[in-house]
Formats: structure tokens, sequence, C-alpha cells
């Protein structure tokens, strides 16, 4: 099977459903990565954006994905980005992969780049005959998924638990290789942050350690 991660940063896979990814590499499905956004100059150096992208390869290494694909995009900018731009990239890589399913980022997020990619998303997903998608996710980026407007009725909410158990190291084994992001305790960009969110996350369904999810569409 062919699935497909859309990440608006680099991270955001591995804090999102880095676990998650593991289990389709497991049973033999084949990850492909879309990271979204890069830096640019003068707010970051060059050579940021250069380390950036071999951070991310070094942890798709960790995790088992199949391949990276970077858009190029302006981070923190993307309410600049013409939605067409956002989508119509996002349906190049549907019809390049033919994923049957897609993990995208949260919607509602404080932070405004996830809320756009999502959007994007649900375009290039839409269940059109000929479109392989089948199921859709939103992720939960733990650092800033929570930080959302809690007086809003259309902030993320979790109804799927995945069981991350046997994939919670390799999980942090990934996020080390962000060591442009890792922050020490008690940031939730931590190794232990990381580790705690996913452990409440499996309290909540009785396994040690979980990953969550909203189920946005199933066509099975």
């Amino acid at each position: 099977m062919q699935v497909l991660v859309i990440a608006p940063h680099p991270d955001d896979e591995t804090l999102g459903v880095g676990g998650i990814i593991c289990r389709h590499v497991a049973d033999g499905d084949h990850v492909h990565l879309v990271v979204m956004t890069e830096t640019y100059p003068p707010v970051w150096p060059e050579r940021d954006k250069v380390r950036r992208q071999a951070e991310v390869r070094e942890a798709a290494d960790v995790l088992g994905i199949a391949s990276v694909a970077f858009a190029g995009f302006p981070t923190m900018k993307l309410n600049t980005v013409p939605a067409i731009d956002l989508a119509s990239y996002l349906i190049a890589r549907v019809r390049e992969h033919g994923p049957e399913v897609i993990y995208a980022p949260p919607f509602g997020d404080v932070n405004q780049d996830h809320d756009a990619v999502f959007k994007a998303t649900l375009v290039a997903s839409r269940p059109l005959a000929g479109c392989s998608v089948r199921t859709l996710y939103s992720y939960e980026v733990a650092p800033t998924t929570r930080f959302a407007n809690p007086a809003d009725a259309g902030r993320w909410q979790p109804n799927t638990y995945v069981n991350i158990t046997d994939h919670m190291d390799a999980k942090l084994e990934a996020m080390t290789r962000y060591a442009s992001e890792l922050r020490e305790p008690p940031h939730p960009r931590s190794l232990e942050g990381i580790r705690l969110f996913a452990r409440e996350r499996g309290l909540a369904v009785g396994v040690p350690y979980a990953e969550t999810l909203t189920l946005i569409r199933d066509l099975h």
C-alpha cells in the first residue's frame, strides 16, 4: 500500500505520526513524505535550509520512509501563498504516488501553516473518480495543536488512537536527528516531552504509548 504523509515543517511528521509511519513500514507499506516549507534569508541563513533538509532525510531513514519531497514554500508565510499553488503541488504528489492513505497536519491549530496545508490536502484528496485516496487522517502536533483557541468549536480533536508501543524508540531516535528543533525539558519538543505526550495518549486507551488522529474521511 502507498501512504502519503504531509508535513508543513521539518519534524512535524516525526512528532505527529513517527510511530504510525513505522507501523506502516513494518507492514510492508511504502510511505512517502512531503515537506511543504523551507526557511529563507534574511530571517534564516541560507545554510539553515540545507541543514534542515539533511535532518529530514536522516529522520526519514530512521523511520523507513521511501521518498522525501521538498515543496519549497516559505515557512510561516503560507498565508501569503495562493491556495491554488499549495493544492496544485499536493495534487501532483497524489498523482505521482497514488496513496490510499494520507496523513495531513492538524486543522484549527495555533500554527497557521498547519491549517493552510490541511485545507490544501482536502482539495488534493477530494473523492473524485480516479482519485486513489481512500482514507484521510489529520494528525496531532502536540506542541502547537494543544495551544489552539479553546473557544474555537473547529479546533482539532482526536477520534482515533494508534498503539505505537513497539515503535516508540524509533520515533524518539528519528527525533534526535532534528538537532536544530530539539529542546531541553520541560519543553514539549524535548525527547522527554515527546515520550510523555505519547504516554498520556496511550493511557487514554490502555496501552503504553499511542499517537492520535482525527479521521476525516474513510471510503472503504
